[in-house]
């Protein structure tokens, strides 16, 4: 059997086509980062303008990779929520197209979903149950998974995402878009430990939720005080290394702090980790280090699989 794979959830067009075994025989995106970086963050209606002129491209690619034809198709998957709806109309309206002319069922897929089963997808087994931690530019969220399609909420951000919250600290250091390459970047030449920021949630105890908000405000208070403009051409080299090391350890610590509750909480034996903040290196290091310590299993998903594809 081959599966055709559509994701248009944000600013990622991308293909891919999978055989019943879970091997991929051909994956493509193609990135918007270059449209979205004057802005320092995604527009949604360029966002679904590119889609609409990439999907037909990427999906020809896609099957020319895969060396066999859309004949050869047995079914075709779409990602239809949560995303910006403009780019989600794109990739579904191509999805409904293809089957209604090749005659082939349609099969709906969770973005959300998605970022944890790219961890069974690499481990090569079976992961489930497990909690579930999704960090992205758009989500930073914990699920008790008991299946790859049941998801049960624990918690999550209640303001900003982890990504979101990078993107912007990223711009106020002067840094290029998307923020979370450019801020770890930065953080290699600096001391997490020169600024005390914020870990919102991390004293309670019981509580399975985020905060990055007053995390951001926290930084732009102390790089340029309060109601002064943000003038990334002030910072010193060494400011900016320094604020990116300990705005980004500050993050780590409160993910890895709610993680391990969720793991606790729930009595599971496995963490799986996906979406784009999961590429973070200090994240995936630290997070292996709480798991020996604590006991459990972590899967993450590698580097190829984190940021958004099909």
């Amino acid at each position: 059997m081959k599966l055709l794979a559509i994701e248009t959830t944000c600013d990622e067009t991308a293909a891919a086509i999978i055989n019943d075994d879970l091997e991929v025989l051909s994956t493509v995106v193609a990135s918007q980062e270059a449209l979205h970086e004057r802005f320092k963050g995604v527009v949604p209606e360029i966002a679904a303008r590119a889609h609409l002129e990439r999907i037909i491209p990427v999906l020809e690619e896609t099957v020319s990779r895969a060396g066999c034809s859309l004949q050869d198709i047995d079914a075709v998957a779409v990602a239809n929520t949560p995303g910006l709806a403009g780019s989600l109309l794109v990739g579904l309206c191509s999805a409904k197209a293809l089957c209604l002319g090749l005659n082939k069922p349609l099969v709906a897929v969770n973005h959300l979903h998605a970022h944890i089963y790219a961890c069974r997808i690499a481990e090569g087994r079976d992961v489930f149950p497990c909690v579930g931690m999704i960090v992205s530019g758009g989500h930073s969220s914990l699920y008790d998974c008991s299946s790859p399609s049941e998801f049960e909420y624990l918690g999550g951000t209640i303001d900003d995402a982890a990504g979101e919250a990078f993107d912007k600290v990223a711009s106020m250091l002067g840094l290029s878009y998307p923020g979370g390459p450019s801020v770890s970047k930065a953080a290699l030449n600096g001391d997490p430990t020169s600024y005390s920021y914020p870990r919102p949630f991390l004293k309670d105890s019981d509580r399975l939720d985020f905060s990055f908000s007053g995390l951001k405000t926290a930084v732009r208070y102390s790089l340029f005080g309060v109601g002064n403009p943000v003038d990334p051409a002030s910072l010193s080299e060494e400011q900016v290394a320094n604020v990116a090391a300990s705005f980004q350890q500050a993050v780590v610590d409160c993910l890895i702090s709610k993680a391990c509750l969720a793991i606790e909480k729930t009595s599971h034996s496995r963490l799986c980790v996906g979406g784009g903040v999961a590429a973070n290196r200090v994240l995936r290091d630290q997070l292996q280090t709480a798991a020996e310590e604590r006991g459990f299993e972590l899967c993450i998903a590698p580097m190829s699989l984190c940021t958004d594809n099909a």
